[in-house]
């Protein structure tokens, strides 16, 4: 899933970048959480245009594993079965949804939460500290520390500004580290200078930020060019598949181990993972290109909301 974050970043860099040069729609809102998109289609249809047409992470490698790794190991996609074990309960609703698939094959086919994956484990009597680690099978081995970083409320936006940045002007940060996104509270903001533009960001996390957010944009605001929106407080890490008895101080803690291999790693931007580079110029072509697009973009439509 961290390699298919990398993946999103270089998608939503890349369509955040083209809309800030060619008049898109603005400001563009991340696509990751399907809580907030459910949200947005219920509550802000007018907004959808607002909305990256990314897939989330899940949903590209579970594209990947249908088209790429199909190809690669000649098998048809409709023999293949793609599980996602997540943090989230709203993954078994964004897995199901028609747009996420080709062909009337979806992109994933089922969902665990990490609660339901480690039932299944007592279940079973597996102990995964039995168990010697292996890397994944390749192309998927590679993950750069700005794809861990979604796990955390900021994590996207961090991810993407510094992939964004070197998308325009051909370098990288001098700080890779975004401190005004990091941390717990509910809505955060911050400005970057990308290559002579001065682009604002906002991060909110929790439904209840995200309506006050949308609703002065709705009355006016005009500043802001990204915003990213998690459904629950504090991120993934503290998802709605993730344990029961999880505290505040848990949820710190989880986001401070983040922010530790985040600062640790040895390769921290999605532009510089050397197997995403691969998968492009093997299979995807460039970002936003008709292969991308076809496989890694999606759309959304107004819901009724139901009481």
């Amino acid at each position: 899933t961290s390699f298919a974050a990398d993946l999103t970043i270089m998608e939503e860099g890349s369509e955040l970048v083209h809309r800030l040069q060619n008049g898109g729609t603005l400001p563009m809102m991340t696509s990751c959480s399907p809580g907030w998109i459910k949200f947005v289609e219920e509550f802000y249809p007018d907004m959808i245009p607002n909305l990256s047409t990314c897939k989330s992470p899940q949903q590209m490698m579970g594209a990947l594993i249908k088209s790429f790794v199909a190809q690669r190991e000649d098998i048809d996609p409709r023999r293949i079965v793609s599980v996602s074990i997540m943090p989230c309960t709203a993954k078994k609703f964004e897995c199901s949804r028609p747009e996420m698939g080709r062909d009337h094959v979806p992109d994933v086919d089922f969902v665990l939460t990490t609660r339901e994956f480690a039932e299944l484990l007592h279940l079973c009597g597996i102990n995964l500290n039995g168990f010697e680690p292996e890397a994944p099978d390749t192309p998927f081995g590679e993950r750069s520390s700005a794809g861990k970083l979604f796990g955390a409320t900021g994590g996207v936006m961090e991810a993407a500004v510094r992939s964004a940045h070197f998308l325009v002007t051909g370098r990288n940060l001098t700080d890779l580290k975004l401190e005004p996104l990091r941390g717990l509270d509910g809505c955060k903001e911050v400005a970057v200078d990308i290559g002579g533009v001065e682009v604002r960001a906002a991060v909110v996390s929790g439904l209840g930020q995200a309506r006050r957010l949308l609703d002065d944009v709705r009355a006016g605001r005009k500043q802001l060019h990204f915003i990213e929106v998690m459904t629950c407080p504090g991120g993934c890490i503290n998802g709605g598949g993730q344990p029961m008895s999880t505290t505040q101080e848990a949820v710190q803690a989880r986001m401070q181990r983040l922010y530790q291999i985040d600062g640790e790693a040895r390769l921290r931007l999605s532009h510089e993972n050397p197997w995403i580079t691969r998968i492009y110029s093997e299979f995807l072509g460039a970002p936003l290109g008709p292969k991308s697009h076809e496989l890694l973009h999606t759309h959304y439509h107004q819901r009724e909301v139901v009481l």
